[in-house]
């Protein structure tokens, strides 16, 4: 049996009522796109979608995430969780997707969650836990973690999983320093979070927020922001610019038994959209791999 355990990262997917966004850019069919160009991404055992999932809060752009997201799963056999972003709203969330723990099939798959307005939850996959926090700051950008939801998670963290916790979230508790705009609108209070988990079993911390691809560690423990489905914030952009690409990404998150994670950035396939590609034949592949 493989001892690792795979997930596929997706976030900030922004879809609103109806689909289209009002800049005219079309961020359901750039969530088709991408779980498109990564359908042959093998061995997934949980599809996490870290917030913004809809751009306008509402339960029908949460409910189309879910359906294209729960058809891409259960033909794998793969379960899902989600999670809120500053751009979606409890109850349009909570109508979608319950506690945001899911099996491929659709089933709750909740352990624990937070009795708050925040949904918080817990699950457990193949040995792993998975806690998704809400950060969400109602009618602000930036994200906070309240103290009662951080004294719950440290309850639940109080026992060890036999194969370690991912702790989940929208707003990165890391700067990206790059960028002033994305540094001030992240978690405001990421040293509370780095105290409730130094010296537990947390193994890795999951975000989105930002749409690109980032990393670094909150103390001791890796943090990972996985770069946005609807868009691509560009970084060489000037450092009073925020400039958006309509490109998407995603992520392979993958925790080997005993070991730390790794993290695989998954870019789309554009090659025949944009004429630039080239395929490497299998024999060539083959050697290649032999090298």
């Amino acid at each position: 049996m493989n001892s690792t355990i795979r997930i596929l990262h997706l976030s900030d997917t922004h879809v609103p009522a109806g689909g289209s966004a009002l800049d005219g850019s079309d961020p359901l069919a750039a969530l088709d796109r991408l779980l498109t160009d990564v359908r042959h991404i093998e061995a997934l055992d949980l599809v996490l979608v870290t917030g913004d999932i809809a751009d306008d809060g509402s339960a029908d752009g949460c409910i189309a995430v879910r359906r294209r997201v729960a058809r891409f799963a259960a033909a794998r056999g793969a379960a899902q969780v989600y999670l809120p972003g500053n751009h979606d709203t409890r109850e349009g969330f909570a109508e979608a997707f319950g506690s945001g723990h899911l099996s491929a099939s659709g089933r709750d798959l909740s352990s624990a969650s937070f009795d708050g307005p925040e949904s918080a939850a817990v699950s457990h996959h193949r040995g792993v836990r998975v806690v998704t926090l809400d950060s969400v700051v109602p009618g602000e950008v930036h994200g906070e973690l309240g103290a009662a939801q951080l004294d719950w998670l440290r309850g639940v963290l109080s026992r060890p999983a036999p194969q370690g916790t991912i702790i989940a979230l929208h707003h990165p508790p890391i700067p990206f320093v790059e960028s002033p705009y994305l540094s001030g609108v992240g978690l405001r209070n990421p040293r509370a979070l780095e105290e409730a988990i130094a010296g537990t079993d947390v193994r890795g911390v999951l975000c989105g927020h930002f749409h690109l691809p980032a990393g670094g560690f909150l103390g001791s423990v890796p943090v990972w922001v996985s770069a946005g489905v609807a868009t691509r914030i560009d970084a060489t952009a000037p450092r009073d610019t925020v400039r958006f690409a309509t490109e998407s990404g995603a992520t392979v998150v993958g925790l080997t038994h005993g070991g730390g994670p790794y993290f695989h950035v998954l870019q789309p396939h554009e090659g025949e959209r944009n004429g630039q590609t080239f395929t490497l034949a299998p024999e060539l592949a083959d050697a290649t791999n032999g090298r």
